[in-house]
């Protein structure tokens, strides 16, 4: 009961998964992925064993195809299973059981695999693959817009309530500690698809990095409209002088460290990254 697409981006060398469904909490069953292994969504009547041991088989180096014939022949409630994979090297293939309910199906093309169940019609595959394919960016922002351009072309056809999507790279979580590069659940919402995206813009928002040229020095009046907004918050305990001495400096680092943007400024050196200090003025500068 479920749409999802399962893709290798292979000049980032990551891997993912998007899906949505009116299923609660679908990020909890469908993805699954692993850096340098590939990536699987298991959905339908879902043998969720197919993650893990799909996996282990994808980690031995085994193709997509191969992996999908040996979860499938082992598995006697197959025809009511649907599964996309993507291996190590972008290799795809999809399944649906003879059992799964209609509209079923799915397709595939260099790095991806499309696949849903219990869908409006065939136009939300193909709708999905279509903004994969012309949409610029990274692999979060491909697959937020195949799930998007999936879902407003009718989705699960009885209605939303969860959408996910996992990608992986090796080192790509935060601090380099995991290779979850992007984790993201909404569980129970009127409209999951927009929500994820939502989370999407906030993890660029914290965790992105901005070049050097785009970094905001906190002079003149950047300074002084920061400072007023520190004043207000009461995170400075002085009126504004637009100059960054040791009072301001220990306000803003408290300032950003509690709004969790340490990774994109230095306190020390007196600058933040332009779309953090754009999006303090949105949110406290009225």
């Amino acid at each position: 009961m479920t749409f999802s697409i399962v893709a290798y981006d292979i000049k980032d060398e990551a891997w993912g998964v998007a899906v949505a469904s009116k299923f609660p909490a679908v990020g909890a069953i469908v993805p699954w992925a692993q850096a340098g292994a590939g990536a699987i969504a298991t959905q339908a009547y879902a043998n969720v064993s197919y993650g893990s041991q799909g996996l282990n088989l994808l980690r031995q180096g085994m193709s997509a195809d191969a992996v999908l014939a040996r979860l499938t022949s082992a598995d006697p409630g197959r025809e009511t299973r649907q599964i996309g994979i993507v291996d190590r090297t972008g290799r795809p293939a999809t399944f649906t059981g003879k059992e799964c309910m209609y509209w079923a199906g799915g397709l595939t093309g260099a790095g991806y695999a499309i696949q849903g169940n219990i869908l409006s019609s065939a136009d939300v595959v193909y709708s999905m693959e279509g903004a994969f394919l012309r949409t610029d960016g990274d692999l979060a922002t491909r697959l937020h817009a195949a799930l998007m351009a999936g879902d407003r072309a009718g989705g699960d056809k009885r209605g939303r309530q969860s959408a996910a999507i996992l990608i992986v790279k090796a080192r790509g979580g935060y601090g380099g500690y995991t290779d979850r590069l992007f984790d993201y659940r909404v569980d129970d919402d009127p409209d999951p698809v927009v929500k994820l995206g939502e989370l999407i813009y906030l993890h660029r928002l914290y965790f992105g990095k901005s070049p050097e040229t785009e970094r905001v020095q906190l002079t003149g009046v950047h300074l002084h409209t920061i400072q007023k907004i520190m004043a207000r918050l009461g995170y400075l305990q002085t009126p504004p002088s637009g100059v960054y001495d040791e009072p301001t400096r220990q306000a803003f680092r408290a300032f950003t460290g509690n709004e969790n943007f340490e990774e994109r400024c230095d306190p020390a050196a007196g600058w933040v990254d332009a779309p953090v200090y754009d999006y303090i003025l949105r949110k406290f500068g009225k």
